[in-house]
């Protein structure tokens, strides 16, 4: 299972591009083979299947395509881990877990 931080910018639309990043990650919702989706205020959180990440990421794409945009920026990054399951939830609370209390 992987873990994919994803940033899809819509290029020479203006400042705002709230409208854009609500139509890439409808796009992505309820995608088969995506077990969470996460939005943050920097990009959105993808876990599941690595292929279905991918058919997320290209409909999310493509969405902010159709809504007007001429050039689009995606940015992703990865985490792909084999040898033991690990979930978006994992990864944050072993972080947590270190801070000082």
């Amino acid at each position: 299972m992987a873990i994919a931080d994803v940033t899809i910018t819509p290029l020479g639309t203006g400042t705002s591009v709230g409208d854009y990043v609500s139509q890439a990650v409808a796009a992505m919702l309820g995608k088969p083979g995506i077990e969470a989706l996460e939005v943050t205020p920097m990009g959105t959180i993808l876990q599941g299947d690595l292929d279905a990440i991918w058919a997320a990421v290209r409909a999310g794409q493509e969405a902010v395509f159709a809504a007007g945009a001429q050039r689009v920026s995606t940015l992703i990054k990865i985490d792909d881990r084999r040898d033991k399951r690990a979930t978006m939830q994992d990864k944050v609370a072993r972080v947590k877990a270190g801070l000082p209390r």
